[in-house]
C-alpha cells in the first residue's frame, strides 16, 4: 500500500497569495491550489501598508475549504518574502499594520546608517547585500519616528514567523528569513547584538531564532476549531519564500546557480559558506540562511516588478494583457531596439514605470519602446543582460563556475525569457517548477516530519515530479554588442 501524506503550504507574494495543499505518495509530489487571492499595499496617509489581517482572513478562508475537504492533514507552514515585519506587545496581536518595504520612510536611516558606522561594519557583521529599504533601516525609522510604539513591542516577527504566530501561538523567528533583515550574524546564527547597540535597537523584541523544518507544535485549540483542521502541525520550514523556492532547485552537483524569478529577481548560489570578503561587499552580494545549514550566496535584482508596473498602468488605461501575451509581443518586437539598467533606482520605485522607461531611453539616446511589445521586449532583454553580468560577477568572487542555471518561480513560464537568459549568460537554462516556493515549502515539511531524509532526497523527488524545459545558449553577434552596449548603461 503507498504511503500517502499531505500538507498545506501558505504562499505569499507580493503580488498575489495562496493556499495550497500539497500531496506526497510513491516519491512523488503533486499541488492543488485551494485558495488565491490578490495581496496589494495600501495607501494610509502618506505611508505604504500591508493590509496583514486581510491577509490572514484569506489564508483562513483556504484552510477552511481545506478542512471541508476531509483530508488527514499533517501539517502547514507559511512562506513570505522578506524585509517586512509585524510588531506586537502590551497585550495585543499586532501595534500598528505594517509598512510595505517601498515606503520612503528609509531613505534618511539608510543614508545615516553609510555614514556612521558605514558599509564596512556592517556587511562584516551580516554579509547582507545593502539596500535601502532592508529591515535594519526599517527598524531604525520605526524607532527614531514611533520610540514609544517600539518600547511598547514584545516581538519583532516576519510576516511568515507573524502568520505562524498567529496559528501556533509561538513567537520565533526561522532563520532563513531572519537572515535577510541585515541584523542577523551568519557566524553566529544569532542576531547581531554590536548592531542592536549601535542602532539602540532593544534586544527584548528580537525572537528566538531557530532552524528551518522546526515544528512550533499543533495549530491553536481556536483556530483548530475555526478552521475544521484537527492535529496539524505548524512547522517553520524556510520562511523565507526565496529559502523554500532554492530548496526546491532540482540542481545535481556543483556547477549550477539559481534564479527565482518574481516580482524580485533572486539570482545566486548554494554555498557551504558565506563570504564575507571586501570583494562580495563592493559587488553587493548578499550571504543569506538556506536549508540545512547552507549558504545561498546571492543577489537581489529587481525583476518582473517592471513589467508588473506597466501592466497595471495599461489596465488603468483600460487594457489588461496577460503575461503570455506580453511574451509573444516581445518576441515579435525588433530585438535589442531600447534596453534599460533595471539596477537604476528610479525602477525599483512604483507609479509611472513606463514614463520612467521612456525617459530612461531619451537620456541615454536609444528609440523609445512604443508598443506593449516594444516595452516588454525592452525589460526583458535588459533583465537578460543583468543575470549574465551578475552570474560573471558570482563565479569572479565565490570561483564557482556555473553551466547550469535552474530558473524557477512565476518567471520560468516566460519561454522568451528564458531563452534571452540562456543567450545572456552562457548557461543552458533548466525552467521549472514554477512553483517553486509552494513545493519546497510543502516538501520541507516532508522533511521536517520524517517522511524524507533529507535536502538531496526532496531535490529527488522535485526531478521526479515536474518536467523541466531546457534551453540552450545561442551565440550571436547581437547578443555580444548587446553586452557590451549594457555594461556601458548607467545604473
Amino acid at each position: 500500500m503507498i504511503e500517502t501524506h499531505y500538507y498545506i503550504a501558505c504562499d505569499l507574494g507580493a503580488e498575489s497569495g495562496r493556499v495550497i495543499l500539497g500531496c506526497l505518495a510513491d516519491g512523488r509530489v503533486t499541488m492543488e491550489e485551494i485558495h488565491r487571492f490578490g495581496n496589494r499595499p495600501i495607501r494610509i496617509g502618506n505611508s505604504l501598508r500591508w493590509n496583514i489581517l486581510g491577509i490572514f482572513e484569506e489564508l483562513k478562508m483556504g484552510l477552511r475549504k481545506v478542512g471541508l475537504m476531509g483530508k488527514r492533514i499533517e501539517s502547514l507552514s507559511a512562506t513570505s518574502w522578506g524585509l517586512d515585519y509585524v510588531l506586537s506587545g502590551a497585550g495585543q496581536p499586532m501595534l500598528s499594520l505594517p509598512y510595505h518595504y517601498r515606503d520612503e520612510r528609509t531613505e534618511l536611516s539608510y543614508a545615516a546608517a553609510m555614514l556612521s558606522p558605514g558599509s564596512e561594519v556592517i556587511f562584516g557583521e551580516t554579509g547582507i547585500q545593502f539596500m535601502r529599504f532592508n529591515t535594519l533601516y526599517q527598524l531604525i525609522a520605526e524607532r527614531e519616528k514611533s520610540p514609544g510604539l517600539v518600547d511598547l513591542a514584545d516581538h519583532f516577527l516576519m510576516i511568515a514567523d507573524y502568520l505562524h504566530f498567529l496559528l501556533s501561538g509561538v513567537a520565533v523567528s526561522e532563520e532563513s528569513i531572519a537572515s535577510t533583515t541585515q541584523i542577523y550574524d551568519g557566524r553566529q546564527g544569532n542576531w547581531s547584538e554590536g548592531l542592536m547597540e549601535v542602532f539602540s535597537l532593544p534586544k527584548k523584541i528580537f525572537s528566538r531564532i531557530v532552524s528551518g523544518g522546526t515544528s512550533l507544535g499543533c495549530l491553536l485549540p481556536e483556530v483548530a476549531e475555526e478552521l475544521g483542521l484537527e492535529n496539524v502541525q505548524v512547522v517553520a520550514t524556510c520562511s523565507h519564500d526565496t529559502g523554500a523556492a532554492v530548496a526546491a532547485v532540482p540542481g545535481i552537483g556543483d556547477d549550477w546557480a539559481y534564479l527565482s524569478s518574481g516580482t524580485w529577481s533572486l539570482i545566486g548560489v548554494e554555498l557551504p559558506e558565506p563570504i564575507l570578503s571586501a570583494e562580495a561587499r563592493e559587488y553587493n552580494f548578499t550571504n543569506e540562511r538556506g536549508f540545512g545549514g547552507t549558504t545561498r550566496f546571492l543577489k537581489n535584482l529587481v525583476g518582473l516588478w517592471i513589467l508588473q508596473e506597466c501592466r497595471r498602468e495599461w489596465e488603468l488605461m483600460g487594457t489588461r494583457y496577460e503575461y503570455e501575451d506580453l511574451s509573444e509581443a516581445a518576441e515579435k518586437a525588433e530585438p535589442f531596439r531600447s534596453l534599460i539598467h533595471p539596477n537604476d533606482l528610479r525602477f525599483w520605485k512604483p507609479d509611472e514605470m513606463l514614463e520612467k522607461i521612456r525617459s530612461y531611453c531619451l537620456e541615454t539616446n536609444q528609440a523609445v519602446p512604443v508598443t506593449p511589445g516594444q516595452f516588454a521586449r525592452c525589460i526583458y532583454e535588459s533583465l537578460a543582460l543583468l543575470y549574465g553580468k551578475t552570474i560573471s560577477e558570482i563565479a569572479l568572487v565565490s570561483g564557482r563556475k556555473c553551466r547550469r542555471l535552474h530558473i524557477v518561480g512565476g518567471g520560468s513560464q516566460s519561454r522568451f525569457l528564458n531563452q534571452a537568459t540562456a543567450s545572456a549568460t552562457g548557461c543552458v537554462v533548466h525552467a521549472g517548477p514554477v512553483e517553486a516556493t509552494a513545493v519546497g515549502n510543502i516538501l520541507l515539511q516532508a522533511v521536517s516530519l520524517g517522511h524524507l531524509d533529507s535536502l538531496e532526497a526532496l531535490r529527488g523527488v522535485v526531478r521526479d515530479s515536474f518536467a523541466i524545459e531546457v534551453y540552450q545558449p545561442e551565440s550571436s553577434v547581437g547578443w555580444m554588442a548587446a553586452t557590451e552596449r549594457f555594461g556601458e548603461l548607467p545604473g
